[in-house]
């Protein structure tokens, strides 16, 4: 064995964080893979532009892609709260409807008998335990927003009232129902029964024209005269 063989080995670590060659930041040796050059993606790629550090060391890759998938998924997410909401409306909107038709339809069946409490009004019937069903069916009505219209003196509107009787008097300017056979019902704007009446209709004075040819409180003049010939 010679001297030069006994001679320990000195080896010498070079401990930088940046390389002095080509000024690109180091992975410690711990956390690079065997055989990995400096400043070379551990995939073996080289660091592209997209590539930054944070501390410690490791890259962080910010990919483009990843803006403009979020973009697409915000808008997606916005067109589909836009669809859930119109839904949503049309559902509303349908039940709302269901419902409607529902209270008018109870409601057409009580009219019949709310035209009998009514007749027993008039004949002063309307008295005792009737009266307190009566009232509780007027009281359902109410409750579904259905009111009464109808009451003489009203101006006759075709839209409301349905004319049974005609008339003509002098002690109205416009047609007018002045009898009312039967009460109409609405449910808001909608008419659910028009009502039954008498109308009067103003009555036309008659202009008598002036007779043709008088001009002068004469009579005038009969074919065949004329004045007296000379």
């Amino acid at each position: 064995m010679t001297d030069r063989e006994e001679e320990p080995q000195v080896v010498i670590r070079d401990k930088r964080r940046i390389d002095p060659t080509s000024g690109t930041v180091r992975v410690p040796a711990g956390e690079q893979p065997a055989g990995a050059r400096p400043g070379v993606h551990p995939a073996g790629e080289q660091m592209s532009e997209h590539e930054a550090t944070v501390d410690g060391g490791q890259p962080t890759v910010v990919d483009d892609d990843l803006s403009r998938q979020l973009a697409e998924r915000t808008e997606d997410l916005q067109r589909v709260t836009a669809e859930y909401a119109n839904y949503r409306r049309r559902v509303d909107r349908d039940r709302q409807l269901v419902v409607d038709q529902a209270a008018e339809r109870f409601a057409t069946q009580l009219f019949p008998i709310v035209d009998d409490i009514e007749r027993a009004r008039d004949h002063g019937d309307l008295t005792g335990a009737f009266k307190v069903v009566a009232d509780r069916v007027l009281g359902l009505l109410d409750g579904l927003g259905v009111e009464a219209f109808g009451v003489a003196g009203d101006p006759f509107d075709p839209a409301l009232h349905e004319a049974v009787i005609h008339d003509t008097s002098a002690e109205v300017d416009v047609p007018t129902a002045t009898t009312v056979l039967r009460q109409g019902f609405r449910r808001g704007d909608r008419v659910l029964r028009t009502a039954m009446v008498a109308v009067t209709d103003p009555e036309s004075p008659l202009a008598a024209a002036p007779a043709e040819g008088v001009t002068d409180g004469t009579a005038p003049a009969q074919p065949g005269e004329g004045p007296a010939a000379d």
